[in-house]
Order: C-alpha cells, then structure tokens, then sequence
C-alpha cells in the first residue's frame, strides 16, 4: 500500500516538495529607506538641510522629528504585510501519517508526493489535497477555504478522481481539518498545485497600490513644491531688481520659500489619522494600516461575506410543520426570548398542550447531540420564554438550534434526557442523512429519527395529528408534506423531518415510523446588518453579498436583508463564461455573487477597481485573503477571520458587524474631510504669511515682520489649532452625500482657489495693518506689531471659516467643536503675552498698541470673513443643518 521510499524520494526531484510558493521577501532596510520617497518628505528633507545652513536648528529638528514619524509608521504597516505569507505557511500541517514500503509512518509534511497514501482523523489537519479512499462518518471543517463554518461531510468517490476542484465531497484540501470520524486518502496534489497553494500564489502577486489619500498628499507636495520653487525666484528677481545684494536675495526667497512649506502638514495627518483609529477602536474597527481609515470614507462598493456579517451566524428554527399545522418561533439565534405562535394568524399557544407540535420538539431534543446552557429564563408565560442574553451553545448548529426552539416551548434536554435515558444511538451518517437514537422511560422504549425528508418519510407508515391521533399516511398526505419541503426549501430554510416509533429493540433501517413534523431553520440576517445597508444606500454606497452558499439561500438572506432591491444572483459558474470585459460591463447589475471560489473574489473585486470603483472587502476564511488583500480597503472578521486575513487586511472588525464597518466608512468620510479642511487652514495661512513679506520687498516697505515674529506666527498659528481642526466632528449630513470619485483630486469643489483667495486677504489684510499704523504716526515697531496681530488674528478667525467648505462663518456652530475653542484660546493667549509681558516683548520686539492701532489690527484681520459671511448669508441659498 502506498509508495516505497524510493519511489517517493524520485517523485520528490520531480516534483517538488510540499510546501506553499515563497515570494522573495523585501528587506527591512530597503523598506524603510522606500517610506522617504514621498515628494513632501523630500521638500521636508530639503528644508531641514537649509534650516541647519541658515542657523534655524530647532526648525530643523522639529522637521526631522516629523519626517521620522511617518517613516516610522509607514515602515511598521509595511514590514507587517510582509509576514501574511508565512502565516499563511504555517496553517499547513507539519507532519502526516503516510504508508512508505507498506508501514503507517509519521513523516514531515513536506516530504509528501502524489500517490501518497495517508490515514485521517478527528483532530488532524489535513497535509496535501487528496482524493478519499475509505472513510467512516468523516467531517471536514473547510471554512478557511471556502468561509462556511459548518463541517462537511466526505465519502469515498472514485479512487481515479485527480480534480481536486472545491467543494467536492470525495476530497480533502490542505489545511483544512478533520472534526469527526476516520478517512484513509490518496495524495493528487501538493504544494502550490493544492488549492491552498493556489491563495498563496494569488497572495503573492498582489501589490498594494497607494491609498486615495497618499496620492492626493503626493499631488499636494508637487504642488508646495512648485510654489516654493516660484516664490523664491520671485523674492530673488525683485530684490536684485531693486538693487539689493544677490546672495543676500537669494538667501531670503529661500527663508521665505521654506516658510511657505506646511512643515506641520504631516504631522497633522498623522495626528488626525491616529486620532480616528482611536475612535474607531472603541467602535470595534482594528485599524492595521493608517492611511486605509480615508480610503473607508472613499468607498463605493463594500463587498460583504454573507455568515456571520450579514447574518448572525447562528442558525434559527424559525417554522416547525406538523400535517395539520404550522407553528412560528419567534427571537432570532441563541436569544432566549421567544414566542410560540400558530398559523398566518400568529395564534399564541400553549406547546406543550399541542401533541404533535410537542412531540416533535422532544424527538428533535433527544435525537441531538448538542448542548446549550446559560442559566434559567427570567420568566415563562404561555407560548413564549423571555429572559436576558444568549444561549451558550456546544455542539452542531442545526442541533443546537432545535435545543433553542425547544427550551422556548419549555423542553429542555436535560430534563428530557432524565426522563428517556439514551440506550443506542445510530449517528449522522453522509450517506444515510440521517441519526436516531433508542431511548427508554417509564412509558416504555421509544426510537427517534431525525434527518433528510427524502430518507425519512418513505419509512413512515403514520402520521400524529395535532390532537394525539396516529393516522395513516395516504399518498395526499406524502404529497402535501412533500410539497412543503419544496416551499420551505425556496425560501432558503434549513429542513429536517422529525419521526418516532415505539420499539422494544432498536434497528435504524427499521420502517413503520411515524412522521412528527418538519423544522425549517435559517441564519438569519442581523438587525444592524439592515440598519447598515440602508444606511449605505442613503450614502450611495453599493453593498453586494459574495457567498459560498447556494443560490437560492443567498438570495433569500439577501432579500430578507434588503439587499436585493432592483439587484440581480449570479454564480460562480456563471462568471467562469464571461470574460473581464464581459463583467466589466454587467457587473452594475448583480448585488449577489453565490457559489464563488477564491478566484472569483479576486475577479468581482478587480472588476469593480477597474470601474473606477474604490472598493471595501469582508473575509475572514484564508480564501478571502487574495481578494481582502486586492481591494482599496481589506477588512477581516476579529472574531471568526483567520490570522492570514487578518495579516492581508486593513481594518479588523472586533464584532464580525457590517454596522461597525458603516461606522468605519463614516469617520473615513470624517477624517478625509477634515485633512482637507486644515490643509485649507495651513496652506492659507502660508501664503498669507509669504505675501506678506514678499508684497513687502516689492512695495519697498520695510521688512514687516522679523525672523522671530515669523517663528511666533507658526507656533501659535500652525500647531494646535490645525490639530484641532483634525478632531471636527462629523457634519450630520456626511452619510448622506455620494461618495468622492476615484479620480476626484485634493483641490476639487473650488478649495484651490478658497486657499488662493483667503490667502490673498489675509496677506492683503496684514500688510494693510503696517502701512496703516505707520501711517497713523506709529513707529516700525508698532506697525510690526499690529501686523503681527493682524495675520495672527486673521488666521484663528479664519479657523472657524475652514469648519465647513459649504457655510460662512455664521453658518457653522462655533461650540461644537471643545478642542479647538481651546486652542484658538491657547493661541491668543501667547499672542496676549507677547505684546503685553515686557519680557517678550523684549524677545519678540514687539510694543503695546495705542487703542486706535489694536482696533485697526483686530478690524483688519475681522474684516474679510465678516464681509464674505454677510454676502453669503445675502445671496447663498439657507443650508440646512
């Protein structure tokens, strides 16, 4: 049996060994000298050179602290991606039990050849694909691969059989694990030919592109870097122009130049960024990249698993038919409440008192080996259990959901099973589909069938009436029972008959039942699920369900969801005729993909980027990995995910909730709004403060403000309150706008030219300021001073402007926003100080101001947003709120 060793070593050199493909690792160096190719890093880098040459030291350090920063975090996301791989290496099995030269030994995994012979059981992980030889009552769980967490039942199928496609019940995948019985298998496939070696070759091909947001700040860098560039060959032709010195010109439109870079910008978007990390964590989002929690606010497309996001992952007995009635349960999954009712008419009953329904619930119980726990109901009243919490659930799904159902009638196994104590038990079998057990009890013995309908009812002989009555079950009464089924089935349940006979001895092949009545059970979708979609819809976010499942279970969660409105199922088979283009084109119209493979995820969502789409992906099986890793966003399950999907994945959900992902989309729209909102404070306010000196040079007025008032102006203007800006919270209408397209740039919507203009004023303002105290017979101090005030001033004022890009200053709530209040104070109190604390003054050559030259500075730097407020509140339509 199996090969020799000889044979083995020879096919090994051809072969190969057993092991998942390697990509070439990328070292820890190289990938962090790569975090300092980003064009403002370099300006960065540049300008801390300059800062050292012109003697401005702390400025330098400040910069490199910042530039190390991001490197930091950028090298920390990136070396992490690195080690998904070997992750996802390490969920192969070590070693396996293998019969060389026709002995069972146990040698390493990877040694494995095709025509290997291997042996099987519960507990072990699977080594290689392999096609089943023998097996008894033999269980896989195979939710890494293909997401479904319930375990799948193998048979033996043809010895010849070398496909080792998914989803096939002759097979056994590498990695997957043995849960239940014993199988003896042949090796058809390992390595990178297995279907585990297939996800990690799909792993490795994928390349993280840049986020939204890093390719805006790279065109925002180009950007600072062109107007340096210009402002200071404009500093250096004005001055030699006028005559002055060429090197000393030269050295002052670089000054001037650097002071036009937002050295504090990055720092900014990493504080702000953190900062909703936070948030989001303690709303159940793990954020493992930085940067992805903006692409979130991108999305227009979130391509959700169905288990365990959608629904609750916990199978509900939501019907049970009897041939005179039908009877609901109300509460969803382990919950205890619940009602019992009968009929469209939601009739409330007593179960207990309904003999068939009752019956039934005990054969269900006492035919299942499962167990659930959690404490006593708070209370019982006729038809219905209600009490706190969930159900601790051990054991089958589907059995513990009849255990559910039963205690909600207010059976439970415990007191049953005291009552009818098990003597023989015939388990669940694939091939039979069914299991029964014998009990016996003070009435006698008694045998319990539960399973299939197709294998059930043709051994019934009888039926219960709901009153008691055993009756005969006519050829009418097999067809109505049958046609049930069929309803049931089209409505996505789960069914199963439920069947008994008295019997002194016990033979499961036995006929002459009596046919109880049939469970209909569904994993039904969350509540916050629901909530979550529509809330995506109002977004004009698309939400499409990619499943394992069938397809008629998938649409019916999906309409049951509220996913299906106007939207269209296809399958997996159905997307291997259509080629890219083809998907391309008709990809709009499905919401539904069933029956995919790893391979189709990574198509669906390739097809949606190449639509200009930015898309979101939900996974937590290690076939999710490949698409969760391709998409703008990857999101894994914290609870049910994988470490491989984790290690692929961008954000970690801690709650397995596609609510909790909606929350995420929503600060992502959060955050991206307020980066734009303070690049649009900094940026103004640097050219405010470039136009100041340089309209300066060029009107031959004397240097408005020196080198440390400069230094004051950035400190208290460039800090804390752009920091601040960056914790705005959400505006109430940011769920209800359509997402940014992909190709939207930083500047759209017109904030290049609100930059560009309010910069323009608040120069035009604070050079108003010097030459109008002057003016009023103050001295070049003075007039300093009321510049400096002015351009401080004008720029907290024009902090609040930047609250919103839709309303003036008079249409933002001021209060809404704690932190920033705060630092605007802070700001305007090291202003106070300057001008009022002899001691600074002295540092910062500033004087006191007359009241006449205060009211001017402060009226100056007031004077724009008041005007461009009042025009707004004039000729702009009302906003609402």
């Amino acid at each position: 049996m199996g090969l020799t060793e000889k044979e083995a070593a020879q096919r090994l050199k051809t072969e190969g060994g057993n092991v998942l493909g390697d990509k070439k690792k990328t070292g820890a160096v190289r990938i962090f000298i790569g975090q300092f190719k980003d064009v403002m890093v370099m300006i960065l880098l540049g300008a801390t050179v300059i800062s050292v040459l012109l003697g401005e030291v702390s400025d330098a350090v400040t910069i490199i602290l910042i530039v190390l920063l991001n490197a930091v975090l950028g090298f920390i996301q990136e070396f992490r991606t690195e080690h998904t791989l070997e992750t996802l290496r390490s969920m192969t099995a070590p070693t396996a039990k293998c019969y060389r030269d026709g002995e069972l030994r146990e040698i390493e995994a990877a040694r494995l050849v095709t025509e290997d012979v291997i042996e099987l059981e519960a507990g072990d992980r699977v080594p290689a694909d392999c096609v089943i030889l023998s097996c008894a009552g033999f269980f896989c769980d195979e939710a890494i691969l293909t997401g479904e967490s319930e375990a799948v039942a193998k048979r033996a199928g043809l010895a010849t059989d070398t496909d080792n496609s998914l989803n096939k019940p002759n097979i056994v995948y590498c990695g997957t694990s043995a849960v239940r019985g014993t199988c003896r298998a042949r090796v058809i496939a390992t390595g990178r030919r297995t279907q585990m070696g297939r996800i990690s070759d799909l792993l490795a091909d994928i390349d993280k592109e840049m986020t939204p947001l890093q390719k805006r700040l790279a065109e925002l860098g180009k950007v600072v870097a062109v107007i340096c560039l210009v402002v200071c060959a404009a500093v250096f032709a004005a001055g030699v122009l006028r005559g002055e010195d060429v090197f000393d010109m030269l050295m002052t439109g670089i000054t001037i130049a650097i002071a036009a870079i937002p050295e504090g910008l990055p720092a900014t978007v990493t504080i702000a960024l953190a900062l909703a990390v936070s948030r989001m964590l303690k709303q159940k989002a793990l954020v493992n990249k930085l940067h992805s929690v903006e692409t979130l606010g991108c999305t227009s497309v979130i391509c959700s698993d169905k288990t365990g996001t959608i629904t609750e992952n916990k199978m509900t007995v939501t019907e049970l038919a009897t041939v005179g009635s039908t009877y609901y349960f109300s509460g969803m999954g382990y919950r205890r409440s619940g009602e019992v009712t009968r009929g469209e008419e939601n009739i409330a009953v007593n179960p207990l008192a309904e003999k068939a329904l009752s019956e039934a619930l005990r054969c269900g119980v006492l035919c299942s080996d499962a167990a659930i726990s959690g404490g006593k109901a708070s209370s019982r009243r006729r038809g219905a259990l209600s009490g706190r919490g969930d159900w601790e659930v051990t054991g089958d799904p589907t059995e513990a959901a009849i255990l559910v159902a039963a205690a909600k009638a207010g059976l439970t196994k415990t007191a049953l099973e005291a009552d009818n104590p098990r003597l023989r038990e015939y388990p669940f079998d694939s091939e039979t589909r069914f299991m029964a057990v014998h009990v016996g009890g003070r009435s006698g013995r008694r045998a319990y069938f539960k399973g299939a309908e197709e294998v059930i009812l043709p051994r019934c002989t009888q039926y219960m009436s709901d009153s008691g009555e055993l009756l005969p079950l006519s050829f009418a009464v097999r067809s109505e029972i049958s046609r049930r089924v069929t309803e049931m089935s089209d409505r996505a349940l789960r069914v199963l008959a439920l069947a008994c006979c008295d019997c002194e001895s016990f033979d499961p092949d036995r006929g002459g039942l009596v046919f109880l009545g049939l469970t209909g059970m569904l994993d039904p979708p969350r509540e916050e699920a629901k909530n979550a979609i529509r809330k995506c819809a109002a977004a004009s976010v698309r939400t499409v369900m990619i499943t394992g499942d069938h397809k008629n279970t998938a649409v019916a969660v999906a309409k049951k969801a509220g996913l299906l409105k106007g939207g269209m199922a296809v399958t997996g088979a159905e997307l291997n005729l259509m080629s890219d283009e083809e998907l391309d084109r008709n990809i709009g119209k499905y919401t539904v993909f069933a029956r995919v493979e790893p391979i189709h995820k990574l198509r669906i969502v390739r097809s949606f980027k190449r639509r200009g789409e930015i898309v979101t992906m939900t996974g937590d099986g290690v076939n999710d990995a490949p698409a969760v890793k391709e998409a703008d966003v990857g999101v894994a399950m914290g609870v049910t995910g994988t470490d491989v999907t984790k290690q692929a994945a961008d954000v970690i959900l801690l709650d397995d909730n596609l609510a909790t992902l909606v929350n995420a989309v929503e600060q992502g729209r959060c955050v991206y709004a307020n980066i734009r909102k303070f690049v649009r404070y900094l940026l103004s306010c640097n050219i405010g403060e470039v136009l100041t000196m340089f309209g300066g040079i060029v009107m031959g007025m004397p240097i408005v403000l020196l080198p440390a008032q400069i230094l004051l102006v950035n400190l208290v203007t460039d800090g804390l309150p752009a920091i601040a800006l960056g914790l705005e919270p959400p505006e109430k209408d940011i769920m209800s706008r359509p997402p940014r397209r992909s190709t939207e740039g930083f500047f759209s919507g017109g904030l290049m030219w609100k930059i560009v203009f309010r910069g323009i004023f608040i120069g035009l303002s604070t050079l108003a300021s010097f030459s109008l105290v002057m003016r009023m017979g103050g001295s070049l101090k003075a007039g300093r001073t009321a510049a400096l005030v002015t351009l401080i001033m004008s720029q907290l004022i024009h902090v609040f402007e930047c609250k919103s890009e839709r309303k003036s200053v008079f249409g933002v709530d001021l209060l809404s926003n704690v932190k920033l209040l705060l630092a605007v104070a802070v700001s305007m109190a090291a202003l106070a100080a300057a001008v009022l604390v002899p001691q600074l003054r002295a540092v910062f050559d500033t004087v006191m101001l007359t009241r006449n030259e205060l009211l001017t500075a402060l009226g100056l730097s007031a004077a724009v947003p008041v005007l461009s407020g009042l025009f707004g509140a004039v000729f702009r339509p009302r906003e609402r709120n």
